[in-house]
């Protein structure tokens, strides 16, 4: 019988496959150890930087920073009465209203915190509050998109994507940019977005809950086989490549299903926390086999950064649910409630573990509140002037820096603009806001586009 074209080309591949899967364990294992032209590759910082990585928490909403570590004795007095509260926004005369929460001086420092924050106020001595904020925008979605790009109004990578561009990873069988967020904030997945950068620097979403991260588990081939699948496309992409050298997406797609195979060991033992002990459990709050609610998100963010990832953002409330109260001032409680023990139970375990040194820990809001009620119980937006806080690698813990004016409308002192922030981050992690740049539709981009200073006072 003559062989026909399909029966000679089925022959060849089974004979390419035997021949394969005596030569292919090696070449595999010289494909995935190769770093050569590897984008996520672990780069020198250009400056003297003590992070080595981030983990940014994001409160969405708006939270009030009169009521939580912007203690404001005059607005006590002053509630019910009326003035204009100015701050750049509006000369209208509103209603004043008072804190709904006692403030208490926290740790050896004395730093005013309000009881909605009982845990917290405990870590004084290791965090840098910065009550001098400003944000350029008074919606949400655009201050969102602000406080993440740095840029207010049009899509831009987030900062997140920056510094997994500027510096690459410490585990290669993670991504270099991870986010934990059960909802998404206002703007949406674009403030994690790579946007013009290599795709290789958006982030990777993870959804608390029993499958944190879709479809990670095999499910047919066994490991060896998916291994020489592996190796074997790895072998053809890169000879595709090597002729299409300027293609980013291609790239990153080739380097991605490396990576993801190499998740199905490692990401599944981050998310599994069997191994973590009752008092760890305990520290954030977390009940044992607890796979969902922010307990859960400060853990797996700490076994992330142990890990070598990058950059781990952790988004508190969703566009819908989150800190936005302009009806009732007193649902603030339960958002602080969800988050409080959380967050201190990750910054004291970072520090039991000689973590905190190097890891930088950021919490910020988009923007904070009016002093003058806003309906009949609440406050309405104001991006005057808000409070953020860090923590760890580089900064001064058991520090306020900055003030607001006597009722917490305007900036009275250093303000640190969006910008600044931004700027002062990278700084920590040994990049020059300036250098750190990508060169897209003729001209070169930063995260704080041609704005921002180092906020130096706050460093260590």
């Amino acid at each position: 019988m003559p062989m026909t074209r399909r029966h000679f080309h089925r022959r060849n591949a089974i004979r390419s496959l035997a021949g394969a899967s005596l030569l292919l364990p090696g070449l595999i294992s010289r494909l995935l150890a190769d770093t050569s032209g590897d984008p996520l590759a672990a780069k020198p910082p250009r400056l003297e930087g003590k992070a080595q990585r981030v983990i940014f928490i994001f409160s969405n909403g708006g939270v009030s920073h009169m009521d939580t570590f912007d203690y404001k004795p005059r607005l006590f007095a002053a509630d019910g009465k009326t003035t204009g509260i100015g701050g750049g926004l509006s000369n209208q005369q509103r209603v004043l209203l008072r804190p709904g929460w006692e403030f208490r001086p926290g740790g050896r420092c004395g730093t005013p915190v309000s009881d909605l924050f009982p845990h917290l106020r405990e870590c004084m001595d290791d965090i840098c509050l910065i009550r001098s904020m400003q944000s350029n925008d008074n919606e949400h979605y655009n201050a969102t998109l602000g406080i993440h790009t740095g840029s207010f109004f049009f899509s831009r990578p987030g900062i997140g994507a920056w510094v997994s561009h500027g510096l690459g990873t410490l585990n290669r069988n993670l991504p270099s940019f991870v986010v934990l967020a059960p909802q998404l904030p206002y703007a949406g997945l674009q403030i994690f977005n790579n946007d013009f950068l290599p795709a290789h620097h958006q982030g990777v979403r993870v959804i608390p809950g029993r499958e944190p991260i879709a479809n990670l588990d095999r499910r047919t081939a066994p490991a060896s086989l998916q291994e020489l699948e592996l190796g074997l496309a790895g072998a053809f992409n890169r000879r595709h490549l090597a002729d299409r050298a300027h293609d980013s997406d291609l790239a990153a797609r080739v380097r991605t299903f490396e990576t993801a195979f190499h998740m199905q060991i490692e990401a599944s033992d981050v998310f599994d926390l069997g191994s973590e002990n009752d008092a760890t459990h305990a520290l954030y709050g977390l009940e044992r086999s607890q796979t969902e609610g922010f307990g859960w998100q400060c853990l797996v963010a700490r076994r992330l950064a142990e890990r070598g990832v990058r950059f781990i953002e952790l988004v508190d409330g969703s566009s819908s649910r989150n800190w936005d109260q302009h009806g009732d001032m007193a649902e603030h409680a339960h958002h602080a409630r969800n988050i409080d023990q959380p967050i201190a139970g990750l910054l004291k375990d970072l520090k039991q573990r000689g973590l905190l040194d190097d890891t930088l820990v950021v919490w910020t809001t988009e923007f904070g509140r009016t002093p003058g009620v806003d309906g009949t119980k609440g406050r309405g937006h104001h991006s005057a002037c808000f409070s953020s806080w860090l923590a760890g690698g580089g900064v001064k813990g058991g520090m306020a820096y900055g003030a607001t004016d006597e009722i917490g409308a305007t900036v009275a002192e250093n303000k640190v603009h969006v910008h600044d922030f931004h700027a002062t981050i990278l700084h920590c992690l040994g990049l020059d806001h300036e250098k750190l740049t990508y060169r897209h539709g003729g001209r070169d981009y930063r995260l704080t586009d041609v704005h921002g200073n180092v906020v130096t006072d706050v460093l260590a």
